[in-house]
């Protein structure tokens, strides 16, 4: 299999869509191969079953343009970093041979997130270990891990880095809207959840506007790292309109 450049890992069906989406639409219109792994099924979701969030995710993951999707079964409520979760995710990894992963940032109201953030964190670095577990695949480490937070309002840290998402923005709110048993249904008798709110796309649609204005674009999604940021161009990083390499200049 080829190797996805970009794979994101989310707890449950629709954690992606709500957070990076944006991100993995944008450098898969780049070229790059995009991916998602759901870590759990969403069988503990108040609304939906696991059978309709699988639908909804398979279409989520045509409208993101994703190279691959997988869902790795783990217990909805019970994400921990034992050994027998840590090999699930470490199989993942090696078989995708991520360059870049983004997970859940390690703080968050919800425990499965929390949990995730860890899981993944740790299974990352076994994951590199040549020693460790070789009959699930040879031994790769993503080159970066970036963090995604989940609940806004929740963090107090400033991000990273914030990357604009104004020109993928609406194709965004298309994946999120895939998950039909989440969003909110003035119809349904199912018992009404934060995500199921009249206005929780209205707080999407807000919460990308502030941090495109912490950006100076129209819409942004924010990252966390915990290693400092090497830039090798600032030029090319930093300056509109310059690119490339500069060295042929005269």
């Amino acid at each position: 299999m080829e190797a996805i450049d970009i794979l994101a890992f989310g707890a449950h069906p629709d954690d992606v869509e709500l957070t990076c989406a944006g991100l993995l639409i944008k450098m898969g219109r780049m070229g790059y191969r995009t991916g998602v792994v759901d870590l759990t099924r969403g069988e503990m979701g108040t609304r939906g079953t696991p059978e309709t969030r699988r639908a909804e995710a398979d279409a989520a993951a045509q409208v993101m343009g994703l190279a691959v999707r997988e869902n790795l079964g783990l217990p909805d409520g019970h994400i921990q970093a034992d050994t027998d979760q840590k090999q699930k995710v470490v199989g993942a990894i090696r078989k995708y041979r991520p360059s870049l992963l983004a997970l859940p940032y390690r703080e968050d109201p919800h425990p499965d997130h929390q949990n995730a953030s860890r899981l993944i964190f740790e299974s990352s670095y076994l994951s590199g270990l040549e020693k460790y577990r070789p009959e699930h695949g040879a031994a790769h480490r993503p080159e970066k891990l970036i963090y995604y937070p989940g609940r806004p309002g929740f963090y107090e840290t400033r991000p990273s880095f914030i990357v604009d998402v104004s020109d993928v923005f609406e194709q965004r709110l298309k994946a999120i809207e895939c998950y039909r048993s989440q969003l909110y249904d003035e119809g349904s008798r199912e018992r009404p959840t934060e995500i199921s709110s009249r206005d929780y796309l209205d707080r999407i649609i807000a919460t990308a506007r502030y941090y495109g204005v912490l950006a100076g674009v129209k819409y942004g999604e924010p990252y966390f790292c915990r290693e400092i940021i090497r830039v090798n161009d600032p030029m090319a990083q930093f300056i509109r309109g310059v690119s490339g390499d500069m060295r042929n200049a005269e």
